[in-house]
């Protein structure tokens, strides 16, 4: 039997809103479901996903398939989160890493090509700032007015 995960339809005409369902994946869209594990209403601002984290890591470890729509709001509630955490795809804060780094080797003391410092950006001067452009321009257009 292929499970899966998808949205249940309610609502008036117009205005949906819909239930998150474990459902069987040859039942119809707003038929018969196993479980129902949220809600989600797209309708309100910002929209309401209501999703019961527990119930849904438990269904996706079992092997429940959720559709596109319903992996999307799984992953807004932090459910596949869970599901990750669980299955230990994804370590937790605080965990050890699965790997530890390996050690500096010794022959790494090969000297470094010596790079030239930088110089000192505050005492060298623009030469723009050296040189009147601008009074000059100023005095050669009244002279010509006249």
């Amino acid at each position: 039997m292929a499970v899966k995960m998808r949205l249940m339809r309610m609502g008036k005409k117009k205005t949906p809103s819909y239930r998150v369902v474990v459902v069987d994946g040859r039942a119809p869209r707003d038929g018969r479901y196993i479980e129902q594990i949220g809600r989600y209403d797209p309708q309100q601002d910002p929209s309401l996903v209501e999703i019961d984290n527990e119930k849904a890591a438990s269904w996706l470890s079992k092997g429940a398939q959720p559709t596109e729509a319903v992996e999307k709001l799984l992953n807004i509630s932090g459910a596949m989160n869970t599901m990750k955490v669980r299955t230990g795809q994804i370590h937790t804060v605080g965990a050890k890493p699965a790997e530890e780094p390996a050690p500096v080797s010794a022959a790494v003391d090969e000297p470094v090509a010596d790079t030239p410092e930088p110089a000192d950006e505050s005492v060298t001067e623009s030469p723009a700032a050296d040189e009147p452009v601008a009074e000059e321009i100023a005095a050669d257009t009244s002279n010509e007015e006249e």
